[in-house]
């Protein structure tokens, strides 16, 4: 009797995505991935992140991470989930100073990367996390600020809308718990092991993905928050 072959997931994004600031459970992702593990005919998933990572680097390893995990012969992954941009959007050298990446090269990006995500396989993507302004500049180079961050969360939905890419935002959901900054590492943006678990929250219950990975929420059991 043959197996059922499992949906498998890369996911392509930064350092949210490889789990740093989560000693704990290794990040929303990793929590993902390990309760998919243990669903029957769970879907298989890959955390692909690196740390630093914006949208070009992101779209410059698109096709060599897909084409490389399809595990069996003729096989390639049957989802991708996109999960980054706060890089970008970091200025860089003082706070009035030039974004990483300008938000009319972020938008062109984006729309260019959904086109080439889409013909791959079906295409998810996450919005932004807070930061903690208070703290900058992180590394003494970056400064990361909430209006740019609202504003790129904003572009990342505007260009999912245009390719009909399902997007889940993160940010007003995330600000509008008093306790958001207690999320975060000492750094102020990267998520600690509470603020993980958060977005690891919301994420495994989104209805796009649950359709997507044919998961019913009925099914998945609840975890107060």
């Amino acid at each position: 009797m043959s197996l059922p072959i499992p949906r498998k997931l890369i996911v392509l994004g930064d350092s949210g995505v490889v789990g740093w600031g989560d000693p704990e459970e290794g990040g929303w992702c990793e929590r993902l991935r390990r309760h998919w593990m243990g669903l029957p005919n769970g879907p298989v998933l890959y955390p692909l992140g690196v740390r630093g990572d914006g949208l070009e680097r992101v779209t410059a390893r698109l096709h060599s991470e897909v084409s490389c995990r399809g595990e069996l012969r003729r096989q390639q992954p049957q989802g991708i989930l996109l999960a980054m941009g706060l890089n970008d959007c970091a200025r860089v050298g003082r706070a009035d100073g030039r974004p990483q990446l300008d938000a009319d090269g972020f938008l062109f990006g984006l729309q260019q990367l959904l086109a080439q995500a889409k013909q791959l396989a079906p295409v998810l993507v996450l919005g932004l996390t807070p930061v903690d302004e208070a703290v900058m500049p992180y590394a003494n180079v970056l400064w990361y600020q909430l209006d740019q961050v609202h504003r790129y969360e904003a572009l990342l939905e505007e260009a999912c809308l245009e390719a009909d890419v399902p997007f889940l935002p993160l940010l007003n959901g995330l600000l509008q718990d008093p306790a958001w900054l207690q999320w975060l590492c000492s750094d102020g943006i990267h998520l600690n092991s509470a603020g993980h678990r958060q977005v690891y929250e919301v994420v495994r219950h989104w209805p796009a993905l649950l359709q997507w990975a044919d998961l019913q929420p009925l099914g998945i059991s609840s975890v107060s928050l």
